[in-house]
């Protein structure tokens, strides 16, 4: 099964003939040399400085493996997309359409938050059993949803969409340890622990959705809930909406109410807060065990993974913007 490859040290990614080498400095020793088997390698996520050329570009091309880069602080910067091997001229055609189409964009638009906000409601309503005293805070969710009925353009829906997240992060102070203090979400910079985290997972998310939407006819770029932008990939935001409550919020709920990540694991400078070496190790080795998590699939019948998941949804958006079949949201059954 191919995975995603983490890479965290600086240093220099090269091609020999069919095998990537990824060469670093060792302290005090003479530097390291990693092999990586190109075959299991389904995209891969640079955390440092890395050195490449042209050959290994054109090489990763042919691959069809995405690379996304992140900053200092591990935050995502950009992503070496490879040349679209599954373009369709007609189902591009039909993507544009349905979002130049106001009527058609809207319809589209309320599914993602349909989904989102479902998949929200179904963490809440799981810690709530739990004697966490949601049900208000439910309630509220429950209600401002109705009105994404009634809004007639995206922008207002987007609104709405808003209004839910930030009902669903006030509460988020009855689910997580105590010892964890949130108010409010913030995102430029993240201020605390755990907006450090919703940060980086989210972006974790959104460049899983990237990868996904590459191995399908979408065109990344054109979009229906978030507005398409000249530099950024906007339907992988609409795709990470419906997924970052399973993918990165559940993730986040278990590491720091299990203690496996704790403050050593984080840098606070000023008014900036990000994870450390240690820290990114730890997240990213439960991401992908949580991408590599498979459930018996209602409509399949069959065992697939959580990264599985979004692929799928791919694929109804296509049957969707083609006129096969309508979109109906992912939602969590389980």
């Amino acid at each position: 099964m191919k995975r995603p490859y983490y890479i965290m040290r600086s240093g220099r990614l090269s091609r020999k003939q069919n095998t990537l080498f990824f060469t670093y400095e060792s302290e005090g020793k003479e530097p390291s040399r990693k092999i990586i088997p190109i075959e299991d390698v389904e995209s891969i996520y640079v955390f440092g400085e890395l050195d490449l050329n042209t050959k290994l570009i054109n090489y990763l091309s042919q691959k069809n493996i995405p690379v996304h880069f992140f900053n200092y602080y591990g935050y995502y910067s950009s992503t070496l997309y490879p040349r679209d091997y599954l373009v369709s001229g007609f189902a591009v055609v039909d993507q544009a359409r349905n979002y130049l189409d106001p009527l058609l964009r809207l319809e589209l638009a309320r599914k993602f938050v349909e989904g989102a906000a479902f998949n929200i409601l179904k963490n809440l309503r799981y810690y709530n059993k739990r004697q966490r005293e949601l049900e208000d805070l439910i309630a509220q969710i429950e209600k401002t949803l109705t009105a994404a009925e009634r809004v007639s353009t995206v922008p207002e829906l987007m609104a709405v969409e808003g209004h839910i997240r930030v009902l669903y992060y006030s509460g988020w102070m009855k689910i997580l340890d105590e010892t964890y203090e949130f108010r409010k979400r913030t995102r430029q910079p993240p201020d605390n622990i755990v907006n450090a985290l919703i940060s980086f997972s989210n972006m974790l998310v959104y460049t899983t959705s990237l990868g996904e939407i590459y191995h399908t006819q979408l065109h990344p770029a054109i979009s229906f809930l978030h507005e398409p932008g000249e530099r950024r990939f906007s339907l992988s935001l609409d795709m990470a909406e419906i997924f970052k409550p399973i993918l990165a919020d559940r993730m986040i709920f278990k590491l720091l109410n299990q203690k496996m990540l704790q403050k050593k694991h984080f840098v606070k400078e000023a008014n900036y807060c990000y994870l450390n070496e240690e820290g990114k190790k730890i997240l990213l080795r439960e991401y992908d065990e949580r991408l590599k998590t498979t459930i018996k699939h209602r409509t399949l019948g069959r065992n697939v993974s959580y990264r599985h998941l979004i692929r799928l949804e791919c694929y109804k958006l296509v049957k969707h913007i083609t006129g096969i079949e309508p979109y109906k949201p992912f939602k969590i059954w389980w």
